[in-house]
């Protein structure tokens, strides 16, 4: 079977390269095509639109940055829609609302594909690791259809219904993250203030019961920020919106993460914008009368 990837960013990049070393054959898009030049150089042949890559392609994955993106690459002349094979799986990764995927879902039908809303849990970091999980949403036979695939890219898999509940389910882990960043943040900062040494503290902190697995990889983001953001400020906001959205929806208060969201609009107004939303600490640090993180 020949796959499709379509979004070779950070964190599909890395998808597409385990693929490609579990030994299938990939054909794949990106906008910036110059950016997927590594990936071309591993095997993996490069597409001039999403609709090539659905056309050729049994199972198609997409792994992109928001709704209006997905939008561009299903949608239109050139889009996934307009190229997808009867029959094939639509394997939707993105961070975007259940209508959005349930939308997408019911137009895929139309033309006789299906699709699997399957958002991920993880990292750079844990992804190359091999320990990224999957939330997926949709028929459990297609489901099977594509296991293999899926667990070449991560082990880990749980399925939580119908098309859309995962993308629910991924908007609910994504708030934690940054609810949980603040929270370690305020405490490396009050340790600090109290008179322990920074470095001391984050050791300390990430050594106790409060070292969650993100807190083990993003903690020492405090001590010095990555070079490249593993998730920046403007994509941890627009998660945050969604879960936003969906609170207000379901009737679930979140003041947390409103609270978590504010501070990263500080960030974006002390011009952190770029870096990734552990950077929160340092809108907490200036509040605090102490020195930001160090930057890469």
């Amino acid at each position: 079977m020949t796959l499709g990837f379509v979004g070779l960013g950070v964190m599909g990049g890395r998808m597409a390269k385990r693929l490609l070393d579990a030994g299938h054959r990939v054909i794949g898009y990106n906008r910036t095509r110059a950016k997927a030049r590594w990936l071309a150089d591993a095997g993996l042949r490069l597409a001039d639109s999403p609709r090539e890559v659905a056309a050729q392609a049994d199972v198609v994955f997409t792994m992109v940055t928001d709704s209006p993106a997905l939008d561009a690459v299903c949608r239109g002349p050139d889009g996934i829609l307009a190229g997808l094979r009867r029959d094939a799986v639509h394997v939707e990764m993105s961070t975007v609302s259940p209508e959005a995927v349930r939308t997408l879902a019911d137009e895929a039908a139309t033309r006789g594909a299906h699709l699997l809303d399957a958002p991920v849990s993880g990292s750079p970091a844990t992804l190359e690791a091999g320990q990224l999980s999957f939330m997926v949403g949709g028929d459990p036979a297609t489901l099977e259809r594509v296991r293999p695939y899926l667990a070449a890219i991560g082990p880990g898999l749980t399925h939580v219904g119908p098309v859309g509940l995962a993308k629910a389910m991924k908007v609910a882990i994504n708030q934690g993250l940054a609810v949980q960043m603040v929270a370690f943040a305020e405490a490396v900062l009050l340790a600090e203030k109290a008179g322990i040494a920074r470095e001391r503290a984050v050791e300390a902190l990430l050594k106790s019961v409060l070292a969650s697995p993100m807190v083990k990889y993003r903690g020492p983001f405090v001590l010095g920020m990555p070079a490249e953001a593993w998730f920046d400020v403007g994509m941890m906001q627009k998660d945050l919106k969604l879960a936003l959205d969906l609170g207000r929806t379901t009737g679930v208060p979140l003041p947390s993460v409103a609270v978590a969201n504010e501070l990263l609009t500080a960030a974006r107004g002390m011009e952190l914008g770029r870096y990734d939303f552990a950077v929160v600490f340092d809108v907490l640090a200036a509040m605090s009368g102490l020195a930001p993180s160090a930057k890469a």
